[in-house]
């Protein structure tokens, strides 16, 4: 008796179980999912998602902390911009997200728990679960903001500050039809501390096509299609930009506009790292 009293004793004396401020945001937002999975459609639900939307962003605000990126909005907003699983735009990056006018920059601002946690929701579209992998990886820029696919053709070389523990920049092309063509967007991924700060520049540095690599996809579309492929001319088409892009990524290096896109990638990182 006096075993089970000690033990009662010590069961009282133990703290349950607090939820880190993660988990209490991921709970929150998959309750909101859940619920919204089951509305009807009308205007009083899309009210009560406005309102979850808020509910959400005061929550990630409280969890970020202040946050300033020059030239962006002082507040961020929710990055996951819909809680309905069937829209288009559903499993952005969890983080507080902001933009500029016409979305020209865009930004976000998590933490590595969420990241993690996030990275792992997408294991089945083909996201590395390892986060120095999947900053390399355009599954990562094409998933983390908006709704359209994005095209990796160079990694940029970027000085990393002292007090980050990682810093990528990338050279692509962002659309929903085709990709091919010159690279004009620079996008961002750095830690410090706890947090991950992410930018993204549509108009960065205007390049120009490399006639090298405009012969390497000549040469691959060329190629005959694989009639037993049922998706033969899909697969030609992209196996062709997947030369294509890493001839550029071999090829930028030489070219005039490259030394800016550099420049630019590294004030990118400033931006996010000076505070």
């Amino acid at each position: 008796m006096k075993c089970l009293a000690l033990l009662c004793l010590l069961a009282l004396a133990t703290p349950a179980y607090a939820a880190t401020p993660e988990q209490h945001y991921l709970d929150l937002r998959d309750r909101y999912i859940a619920k919204f999975a089951k509305a009807p459609e009308n205007d009083e639900t899309s009210k009560q998602h406005d309102a979850a939307l808020k509910e959400l962003t005061n929550v990630l605000r409280g969890l970020m902390g202040p946050i300033t990126i020059k030239g962006l909005p002082a507040e961020g907003q929710s990055n996951a911009d819909t809680l309905f699983k069937g829209d288009s735009g559903f499993g952005h990056l969890d983080g507080l997200g902001f933009a500029s006018e016409g979305d020209k920059m865009q930004a976000v601002v998590t933490t590595t728990a969420l990241l993690k946690h996030w990275l792992r929701e997408h294991r089945e579209d083909g996201m590395p679960q390892e986060i120095g992998a999947a900053f390399k990886s355009d599954r990562f820029y094409y998933q983390v903001i908006q709704d359209s696919a994005f095209a990796k053709y160079a990694e940029l070389p970027i000085t990393k500050p002292a007090g980050a523990s990682a810093a990528v920049a990338v050279q692509g092309v962002r659309g929903n039809g085709d990709l091919k063509g010159p690279p004009h967007e620079i996008d961002v991924v750095a830690i410090q501390g706890e947090k991950v700060f992410f930018i993204a520049a549509s108009d960065a540095v205007k390049t120009a096509e490399i006639p090298a690599c405009e012969k390497v996809w000549k040469q691959m579309m060329a190629k005959p299609i694989d009639k037993k492929d049922p998706r033969g001319d899909i697969t030609r088409e992209d196996n062709a930009m997947n030369a294509y892009t890493a001839c550029f990524a071999r090829e930028a290096p030489s070219q005039g506009w490259y030394a800016t896109a550099v420049k630019k990638a590294q004030s990118q990182l400033e931006l996010l790292l000076v505070r």
